[in-house]
């Protein structure tokens, strides 16, 4: 037993051996278009748009865009900043958007007097704004402008 655990021992170590020793790194193809002892410079982060200004959506039902910074913003399961802006009982106050009444149903439909704990980490499906530039082309265009454009 012993002498075939040392014979697979032996075996695996002559493998990755020869292994490491047959490839050059360099010329490897990867992804990343970089070597792989080295380190690539990561791309600029993008900048946020902060003009509060709301645009027009990519996709049908896609969550709106946050047109301001969320920089700092507490969000855990004590507190979420974003409702002292976009809570009902605040809008008339902060003159912010309320969020969709969608938030306050419950799984069943029910309507919850408060924010339905599933809706409740607003960044799971609402994102900033950015500068990024596109990564893929996209020909999506939204029913109003299909509809304007049969008549």
């Amino acid at each position: 037993m012993n002498r075939l655990i040392s014979l697979l021992l032996l075996m695996w170590v002559s493998t990755i051996v020869g292994a490491a020793g047959g490839i050059e790194s360099d010329d490897l193809a990867t992804l990343r278009h970089f070597a792989l002892q080295g380190e690539p410079e990561p791309p600029l982060m993008s900048k946020t748009i902060n003009n509060d200004r709301i645009p027009a959506r990519s996709y049908p039902m896609q969550p709106p865009l946050i047109p301001h910074k969320i920089d700092n913003y507490q969000v855990d399961l004590n507190v979420n900043k974003c409702m002292a802006c976009h809570a009902r009982s605040r809008v008339e106050e902060t003159q912010a958007r309320m969020i969709s009444v969608t938030h306050y149903m419950d799984r069943d439909g029910n309507f919850l007097a408060e924010l339905s704990p599933r809706r409740y980490f607003c960044q799971q499906c609402h994102v900033v704004q950015t500068d990024a530039k596109p990564l893929v082309g996209s020909t999506f265009t939204d029913l109003d402008t299909l509809l304007d454009e049969e008549k």
